[in-house]
Parts: structure tokens; C-alpha cells; sequence
């Protein structure tokens, strides 16, 4: 009986540590702008096995909900290190929505980024030789993407301008994403 106790407890352990060391990665290019890495990797501590269970085909709003729970009962506890709970939601809802996307439309995301790196070739090259940095490249590569779809698109640079007068072509946010995907790769080379 004594063994089998600690085989019990040993396989408990291992099936525990095992669960948690292969939880899913939050994508970086699916995190807001102003997420610092360590807020993407305490997101990611709370909400990992979640992305695991969505790439598995858990739906959106149940894994928002269970979600929810884990970052409002972390912000709670206060072991988010000062993160609130605006900014980890923020990056666990991104996430979320990516993995269900990439869960529903592989084919597609595969497609994109076939589609966004032979548009910004010549961006990624200038990233990865350090002639351009990310953020200006990200801003040419979304200019690209809105022209692919309207030629005559120019960038609006005047600030204060309500959002809604812009003149701004209807495009698929998995090709911002693969940009950022693709330019953050580069950036890191």
C-alpha cells in the first residue's frame, strides 16, 4: 500500500509539472504595444494552459471566462508583480482570439504569412541588417498591407483627426499580425 501511495503522489507530481511546462506561449506579435515582456510572461504563467485547451478547440468565451478568473483572482492576490488587471486582460484577450483563429483557419495564417513576407521582404532584410528599426518598419509594412488592398491610400499624419473621417481600407488583421510576427523575428536575428 506504501508504494502504491508513492507511486500515486509521484505520478500526480510528474502529471502536474508536466501540464504546466508545455503550456502554450503567448504570441508576441498578438501582445498591445505598450506590453512589457515580463507582463506577457506573468499573462502567460496565468492563462497557459488555457491557450492549450483553445488550441485544442476550447471557444472563445469559455476560455475568456476562465481566463478572467485567473488574472482578477492573481490582481486579487497581488501576485502580478503591480500589473493590473486592465493590461494582463488586455494581452490574455489577444491571445485568446489568435489561438481560436489560428485553431479555426490554419490554412489561412500559413497563406498570409506566405503573402505579408513576399510584401515586406525588403523590410525584414533592412530589420535583420539593423538599417531599420521595428517600429519603423511595422509602420511601412501596414502601409504596404493597406495599399495590397487600395493603391491610392496614403497614410494620414495629422494628429487629433477622429478616427472614423480616415479614409482607411477594410484589410484582415491576420496580415498586421504576420507583419509583426515576421518583423519582431527579424528584429531578434
Amino acid at each position: 500500500m506504501k508504494k502504491f501511495t508513492m507511486f500515486m503522489l509521484s505520478a500526480a507530481i510528474a502529471a502536474s509539472i508536466s501540464s504546466t511546462a508545455f503550456a502554450a506561449e503567448i504570441p508576441r506579435e498578438s501582445a498591445p504595444a505598450n506590453a512589457t515582456e515580463e507582463s506577457i510572461v506573468i499573462a502567460e504563467n496565468l492563462i497557459g494552459g488555457i491557450l492549450d485547451e483553445v488550441q485544442n478547440g476550447l471557444g472563445y468565451q469559455p476560455a475568456w471566462s476562465k481566463a478572467n478568473n485567473a488574472i482578477f483572482s492573481a490582481v486579487l492576490a497581488k501576485q502580478t508583480n503591480g500589473y493590473g488587471y486592465s493590461d494582463l486582460a488586455a494581452i490574455s484577450r489577444n491571445a485568446i482570439l489568435q489561438y481560436r483563429d489560428m485553431y479555426l483557419r490554419p490554412e489561412y495564417y500559413a497563406e498570409k504569412e506566405n503573402a505579408v513576407k513576399a510584401l515586406i521582404a525588403d523590410l525584414i532584410t533592412d530589420v535583420q541588417n539593423g538599417i531599420k528599426d521595428y517600429t519603423t518598419a511595422r509602420n511601412e509594412a501596414y502601409t504596404r498591407i493597406y495599399q495590397s488592398f487600395n493603391p491610392s491610400y496614403t497614410p494620414n499624419t495629422e494628429v487629433g483627426v477622429d478616427r472614423i473621417y480616415l479614409d482607411i481600407p477594410a484589410a484582415d488583421t491576420v496580415m498586421f499580425t504576420q507583419a509583426r510576427k515576421l518583423l519582431q523575428e527579424a528584429s531578434n536575428k
